[in-house]
């Protein structure tokens, strides 16, 4: 049974792994390229993959893993943040701050540009129910910071 004191770090390292791991489903099994703004949601869930498991490597020393979580939890709500202002600007509630992007790599030819898939930032690749995966990607972080949050304020009471 897992203990309850390393709740929120689990939950902290499986909600940005999942959603990340998703990201990466739908880019690479699906083919659905993300703009730079589904990128810069990316970073945040990163970040918080490495803090979480900083936490869960530090859990014998409580107030280091409780800091290292405060912080993944922080990270999964800025990409929830971000995810917000990509849904608003998908659907039309504010400009974004760029127009779309590209993921080519490689060596930089006429050919190559003219290729490359651009994504545009403001135009949603796929939704379901209406929210498109910017959407889905705020309400899932917004919600795993809350959940994290939570455990480790239960934690916190559980012990004093």
């Amino acid at each position: 049974m897992l203990k309850s004191r390393l709740a929120a770090p689990f939950v902290a390292l499986a909600a940005p792994l999942l959603l990340y791991g998703g990201a990466l489903v739908s880019q690479f099994g699906f083919g659905l390229h993300p703009c730079e703004m589904c990128y810069w949601q990316r970073w945040p869930h990163q970040a918080a993959i490495v803090l979480a498991l900083l936490a869960l490597l530090l859990r014998r020393n409580d107030a280091a893993m409780r800091t290292l979580t405060l912080l993944a939890a922080v990270a999964i709500a800025i990409s929830g943040a971000i995810g917000v202002f990509h849904a608003g600007v998908e659907y039309g509630f504010w400009e974004g701050l760029t127009t779309c992007s590209t993921t080519q790599t490689g060596p930089i030819t006429l050919d190559s540009i003219m290729a490359a898939p651009i994504t545009r930032c403001d135009v949603p690749q796929w939704t379901f129910a209406g929210v498109s995966l910017a959407g889905f990607n705020a309400i899932f972080s917004l919600a795993a910071a809350a959940l994290v949050l939570t455990l480790l304020r239960r934690g916190r009471t559980s012990t004093a």
